[in-house]
Order: structure tokens, then C-alpha cells, then sequence
């Protein structure tokens, strides 16, 4: 589905990704985790090519995206929904604006036709009920669910999520779990999240990839990734209040 052969990338004089290799299935949930500014949006981005690499390929359902242009690119980031940290919601346009403005840039789906599907994705996320509002009108929470209406709304193969319950309360960030987890099971994407958040980690990923230096030094299910005897993985899960013990012990029976 996705792969990454043998990717380097240099950003501001320095070496962000080395010659990392890895495989997404189809149809997981593949999360990616570890310290800031070790490159995690880095490699998200390199699978759409907001970014190139400097060396190597990313290839998607076997075709190189990244040393695709024109047409061919267009057609390829189709397969992409994509939901951004803040939302990337205009501020001028409204909530159902926001959402239809895919659709009105790149098909030729009737007015009608585009209320249809803008009035299903919202519906599918909870928020049916505020398309006049704007984007000043919503809490953080709304935005990333109008975000993640607009991500889905040319219907997908594959959903990337940049840090989706970043800057969120808890119980909130909770809820935008639940959210992507039921959408995984309704329309069975396939699914790439970054995220700092482990709870949010173990919680929805099927396989859990710990990007560290350039390179993945930890890659298994939760359990796995729990179980890991690395010292890096131990100090990410215990800086966040994780242990083998107490509320995480039912991933480990």
C-alpha cells in the first residue's frame, strides 16, 4: 500500500530522515510516534509529496509518487484524504463551505450532489447541525471535526492524520479517538497517524512505529510496543504516565 525504500531527507542542514524503509498495510491503522522534532510530519508529508526525498522512493499502491508530476500526481493525491494539526479550516468560508470546497474544485458534481455528500460526511462526524456556523464559532474539538469532514469528503483510500488531538483536553482527544477508530471500522481506509499522544497511540493503531534519528527503531502492535525492551520506547511510554503495569496491563493479557 504505502512504502518507503531507502528515503533520506535534509531540512535546514540537517539529515531528518536516513535511508528509512518501511511498509503500510492496507487497511490498518499505522501510527507514528516519538520526540518532536524527529521528523514524523516529515515522513507524513513525503507520502502525498508536499515533500521529495533527497534519495530513495515512496510508493504508493505501486506507483512512485515521488518522482510523479503533473496529471499522474493530481491523480495519485486523489487517494488521499488528509487532515492537518489545526484543521486548516478557511475562516471566511462556513462549515458547509469548508467541506464542499474539494468537491467544487475537482469534480463536476452538481450543486445538489455536492450538498448530498457535504450533509453525509458531516452527519458521519456530528455536525450536521452547524453548517452556517464559521470557524471563530467552534472549539477546538468542532474545527478538527469539520477537518476531518472535509479530509473525507472525495472518499478516500487513505486517511493521514498530522497530530489529531493535538492541542485538545483530554476528554475531547478521547472522543476524536473514538472518531477515527469507528470511521476505520465503517469505511475501511487505510489509515496514518502522527501523534506525541500514546494514550491516543495505543488506543486506535493496529501497529505502532517509534521514529527516532531518521530511522524507525520500534515497530509492533501495541502490545508489542509496550512489551519492548528498548530503553527509548520505556522513557517515551513513562513520560507520558505509561507502564507495563495498572490501566495498559489489558493490552498485555
Amino acid at each position: 500500500m504505502i512504502k518507503f525504500h531507502q528515503v533520506s531527507k535534509d531540512l535546514g542542514g540537517r539529515r531528518v530522515l536516513k535511508a528509512l524503509d518501511l511498509e503500510i498495510h492496507e487497511h490498518e491503522v499505522f501510527v507514528i510516534v516519538g520526540p518532536s522534532g524527529m521528523g514524523k510530519s516529515v515522513l507524513l508529508k513525503h507520502m502525498v509529496r508536499l515533500l521529495t526525498p533527497d534519495t530513495g522512493r515512496v510508493v504508493i499502491d505501486n506507483e512512485v509518487i515521488s518522482e510523479s508530476t503533473g496529471e499522474e500526481l493530481d491523480r495519485i493525491r486523489r487517494k488521499f484524504g488528509y487532515l492537518f494539526q489545526d484543521g486548516a479550516l478557511l475562516q471566511w468560508l462556513n462549515v458547509a463551505e469548508n467541506v464542499a470546497l474539494p468537491l467544487e474544485e475537482k469534480t463536476d458534481l452538481s450543486e445538489a450532489e455536492i450538498e448530498e455528500k457535504v450533509h453525509e460526511k458531516l452527519s458521519l462526524v456530528g455536525m450536521e447541525r452547524e453548517l452556517e456556523k464559521h470557524p471563530s464559532e467552534l472549539s477546538g474539538g468542532m474545527r478538527k471535526r469539520v477537518g476531518l469532514a472535509r479530509a473525507m469528503v472525495m472518499d478516500p483510500k487513505i486517511m493521514l492524520y498530522d497530530e489529531p488531538t493535538g492541542g485538545l483536553d483530554p476528554v475531547t482527544s478521547r472522543m476524536i479517538d473514538a472518531l477515527i477508530a469507528d470511521l476505520q471500522a465503517r469505511l475501511k481506509v487505510t489509515s496514518v497517524v502522527v501523534t506525541h499522544d500514546l494514550h491516543s497511540a495505543l488506543k486506535i493503531g493496529t501497529r505502532i512505529g517509534m521514529l527516532l534519528n531518521g530511522k524507525i527503531v520500534a515497530l509492533g502492535s501495541p502490545e508489542e510496543f509496550l512489551r519492548s525492551d528498548q530503553p527509548e520506547v520505556q522513557e517515551f511510554l513513562s513520560a507520558q504516565y505509561i507502564t507495563r503495569r495498572g490501566d495498559w496491563e489489558g493490552y498485555l493479557k
